[in-house]
């Protein structure tokens, strides 16, 4: 099944905590590309965590709960969401 582009959106995920990077990145890389959305990491220490998504809304709701929960080892606060204009490897520009 080929996955229809024009359902995509580009957030700015900002996660807030007691982050341990070393732990929680690869966390993060391997959950978001299993959901299938394209990442960038904008900022990233033990406190907070910028993270540019791009994908289906519903998509990137799943990662945002799944921020929340896992793994073991970090504390999340909170997390805020907003529209960016991240400019991701491979996206296509339709005019």
């Amino acid at each position: 099944m080929v996955q229809d582009k024009t359902d995509e959106i580009q957030q700015r995920m900002t996660i807030l905590g007691e982050l341990d990077i070393a732990a929680f990145l690869p966390w993060i890389h391997r959950h978001a590309a299993k959901l299938g959305l394209s990442q960038t990491v904008a900022h990233a220490d033990d406190a907070r965590i910028e993270l540019d998504l791009r994908g289906p809304e519903a998509l990137i709701d799943m990662m945002e709960i799944g921020c929340l929960l896992g793994p073991i080892d970090v504390w999340v606060e909170t997390i805020a969401r907003a529209p960016c204009n991240a400019q991701f490897p491979n996206a296509k520009t339709t005019v």
